[in-house]
């Protein structure tokens, strides 16, 4: 029974009422050791639910890939064969029933969530980690990404972990806090002599452990912070115990899973040695395993005992695992054994990195490679394995640690060819951060320490992009030295307009992605859109997700440049979205930023205003974020499609010089500064640049362009015609008919603006585009012909990620073959579904395609 925790009784309860009614969703309780968070998880274990599933950290597993997940998820394995390819083989891998290639690590994440929605099937499912700050980081990881997207899966995830531990952004939170007096005191045993009584009521501070455990202590440990006390309190009913009892309960606490038939032999101890420590109320069996009443009762007896002690009982537990399903907990155990440098050690830690690594559980191989290099007897080969937890640490999304630990490699063995393999893990791993003059300096140098630089100086053009002149210009001419057919595309990209390289049948995705960027910068928008679209269709197939923010940001990049509004903003978003769960600043600047700028389009003043925030703090310190020029660009035109011209000029001129200029926004943003100055009173604007990018691209768009520009800036009718007259963007050529259309209707020309107006508004108010559909309607209004507002768009009222949905469910496929597509289960896409047709006005998916071919662009 729960004392005073009606507060959050209520909120466990929702949680699983929504899992119940099909929703789902996650929580995390947070609080103190002993503050009753593993008794809130009993009882919402006790509540009217289909099945539970139980999982918990352990302190010294932390370091085993997978071990945590493992633990919650082993009951419903038999669930592996339903998901789609990738995501089965990837957890196959991780769980080590099969051999996998190395995998992206968010595609484990996708995994857990199909494998959660799959359990939940046969009814709602509930989710219980204890001790979640200690579990291990893949786990951690795994659980946090399903966690964030339970809704429509039926599914209620709970977590339990103390203050500072366990990060989880995104995710809602409730705090335990103390017990209230009265609650306090009804925990208390009431034949309590009355000062003991008042001494623990004031010490334990409403903690129902502390309320339970104190009276048995008396004034040990007195005055020091309530955890100690706690431990205090265990210690001594540990040492009150047999010796051989202490001996099996050492053992147990230095192992991680309580299995028997583990502890037993290691301590040479029996079941029988365990009756004490029951009676005591310090542990309990359950079949076949240990379970301590407490974390804080395993922590008192592995660190109440004798250093030597600590050390025997490891060597013990490493004698008895010798089956090659434990090799990875022996090797932890000899590691903690040892007390200095042990090659025999080292070698097998570095085995059991190795594997973590081929299961996908990049962090638990730089705990076990930077381990292994702590027991390594030479530098060499400290430094080596150094190297190695640095580059698993980028692949497990902390490059920071990865930094630290490549610095500590370089400074062990200073040759070149060593100093080269460090910067190229340093440089990348500062890029990650958004530190791009110390990336570039590091690749840089690391190339000239290279026999091969051509690979270095490929990767050291993306932190020169952000850093713009004079830096790009000395990366490109060490570019331009090189004999290889990327390095010359991305100078001629810059500086010419190459042959687009959009070949390359046999490359990874991973080494086309520059050019996709590359594309836009040379002009090449439709062949940079072909080649991305087959490129996120790759990884989509083969489970590439970590890949996925960069091109579907080249993907809405395109779409935008397109017209195709909607588009845009569905991949921008699944991107956005993405990086956010990846941990991708880059990339959430820059998708955020993107957002931005279709948000002003719209007139979505907020979600413009948040969104271009949102890109500007993605950023290092010092550093300028990636997606600065796009967030600008959107808030200008924010201004411009609001009526502040003169607000919107200094945002743009901004942009045209450096470090900015270079960039693509830079350059696709210089019409609107045009149009602003122009509106503003202020038309003295250059077009030098613009026009030599227009003469370097040599595309209809471009030039049509440039000719509204020059005639907004001279007043020439003919060059409107002329622009009108070039092929164009739907969205650009609705903006240059605007202009026209209000230079012709101050001309006195009414019947003629009428005819120009009356083409644009069609096309603003088909892409949503509401600040200038309004100002048409106003200009139209000025000419005799007032217009009605126009009806919304069925699609208007959908998220993006129902609209991308609906559209493929409308394209005949199933929601399976939608979910495998988008990373989903199919219970979330058959939720999304459920939530648009009442939008679309349809009842049955038959209904979808007829809806789509009517109302969509």
């Amino acid at each position: 029974m729960l004392h005073g925790r009606n507060r959050e009784q209520d909120q466990v309860e929702r949680l699983i009422a929504a899992a119940r009614d099909g929703a789902g969703g996650a929580l995390v309780l947070r609080g103190g050791p002993g503050i009753g968070k593993t008794a809130l998880l009993e009882w919402a274990a006790e509540l009217p639910v289909g099945r539970v599933l139980r999982g918990s950290g352990v302190e010294f597993e932390a370091e085993l890939p997978f071990a945590g997940l493992s633990q919650l998820l082993r009951p419903v394995l038999d669930r592996l064969d339903r998901l789609p390819g990738a995501q089965r083989a990837a957890l196959a891998a991780a769980f080590g029933l099969a051999q996998g290639e190395s995998a992206d690590r968010l595609l484990v994440g996708f995994g857990v969530l199909s494998l959660l929605a799959e359990a939940a099937d046969d009814g709602p499912l509930l989710c219980l980690i204890d001790d979640a700050h200690w579990l291990d980081a893949v786990s951690a990881d795994a659980l946090l990404f399903a966690a964030r997207r339970l809704s429509g899966e039926g599914v209620a995830l709970l977590f339990a972990t103390r203050d500072g531990g366990f990060a989880a952004p995104g995710l809602p939170e409730l705090r335990l806090s103390g017990l209230g007096p009265v609650d306090a005191a009804r925990l208390l045993d009431p034949e309590l002599d009355p000062v003991v009584r008042y001494r623990v009521l004031a010490e334990a501070e409403g903690n129902p452990l502390a309320l339970l455990e104190l009276p048995k202590v008396g004034d040990q440990a007195a005055g020091r912070p309530l955890p100690e006390r706690l431990q205090a309190a265990f210690s001594g009913q540990v040492a009150g115990l047999p010796a051989t009892t202490r001996a099996v309960l050492l053992v147990a606490a230095a192992e991680d899973t309580g299995d028997l038939a583990v502890v037993l032999p290691a301590s040479r101890g029996t079941a029988d040695d365990l009756r004490p420590a029951e009676a005591a109320g310090l542990l309990e069996v359950v079949g076949t395993r240990l379970q301590f009443k407490h974390p804080l009762v395993r922590t008192a007896v592995y660190h109440g005992a004798a250093y030597s002690d600590r050390l025997a009982a490891h060597r013990a537990l490493a004698a008895v695992l010798t089956t090659s399903d434990s090799a990875d907990r022996r090797a932890w155990h000899l590691a903690a054994a040892a007390t200095g440098p042990d090659d025999e050690v080292a070698a097998a830690l570095e085995d059991t990195a190795r594997q973590a690594r081929d299961r996908n559980g990049y962090g638990a191989a730089a705990a076990a490679y930077e381990r292994a290099a702590q027991l390594s007897q030479t530098p060499a080969d400290q430094a080596r394995r150094l190297l190695l937890a640095a580059e698993n640490g980028m692949q497990a999304g902390t490059p920071a640690n990865a930094v630290t630990l490549a610095e500590r490699a370089a400074a062990l063995v200073p040759e070149p060819d060593f100093l080269a393999q460090v910067g190229w893990v340093e440089g990348r791993a500062w890029f990650w951060q958004g530190n791009y003059q110390t990336a570039y300096d590091l690749l840089t140098a690391a190339a000239g320490f290279s026999d091969d630089p051509g690979p270095i100086l490929l990767q050291a053009v993306h932190p020169a992009w952000y850093l713009g002149e004079p830096v790009l210009s000395e990366c490109l001419d060490q570019l331009a030295k090189l004999d290889d057919p990327l390095a010359r595309f991305q100078v001629a990209s810059v500086r010419g307009r190459p042959a687009f390289v959009g070949g390359m049948p046999d490359a990874a995705p991973r080494d086309l992605v520059q050019i996709c960027g590359l594309g836009f910068v040379s002009g090449q928008d439709a062949e940079a859109y072909e080649l991305t679209s087959a490129l996120v269709g790759r990884c989509r197939a083969e489970g590439l997700v970590g890949l996925l923010p960069t091109l579907l940001f080249f993907q809405a990049e395109a779409e935008f440049f397109h017209g195709r509004h909607r588009d845009a903003d569905i991949s921008a978003a699944e991107g956005l979205d993405v990086a956010r769960d990846g941990g991708q600043p880059l990339w959430i600047s820059q998708l955020s930023a993107l957002r931005a700028v279709l948000a002003a389009v719209a007139g979505a003043s907020e979600d413009c205003r948040s969104l271009a925030a949102e890109a500007l703090a993605a950023a290092a310190p010092s550093c300028e974020p990636a997606g600065h020029t796009w967030a600008q660009w959107a808030l200008a035109l924010l201004d411009l499609g609001e009526g502040r011209p003169e607000a919107a000029v200094p945002r743009l001129l901004s942009l045209q010089d450096d470090p900015y200029a270079h960039q693509v926004a830079a350059y696709r943003c210089v019409p609107d500064l045009v149009e602003a100055a122009v509106r503003a009173g202020s038309p003295a604007v250059s077009l030098d640049r613009f026009t030599e990018f227009v003469e370097r691209v040599q595309q209809p768009w471009a030039t049509a362009l440039l000719l509204r520009c020059q005639a907004l800036l001279g007043g020439d009718e003919q060059l409107f015609q002329h622009s009108l007259a070039l092929p164009a963007r739907p969205f650009e050529q609705a903006r240059t008919e605007l202009l026209y259309g209000e230079w012709l209707r101050r001309a006195r020309r009414k019947a003629e603006a009428r005819t120009v107006l009356q083409r644009a508004l069609e096309v603003f108010d088909r892409l949503d585009a509401h600040p200038w559909a309004a100002r048409t309607r106003t200009e139209l209004a000025a000419t005799g012909l007032p217009t009605s507002e126009p009806v919304a768009s069925a699609v208007a009222s959908l998220t993006p990620q129902e609209l991308q949905i609906a559209r493929l469910a409308a394209q005949g496929l199933s929601n399976k073959d939608i979910a495998a597509q988008l990373f989903l289960s199919p219970k979330t896409v058959a939720y999304h579904l459920y939530k648009a047709y009442p939008k679309l006005g349809v009842t049955a998916r038959s209904d979808l395609p007829p809806t789509f071919r009517a109302i969509m662009n």
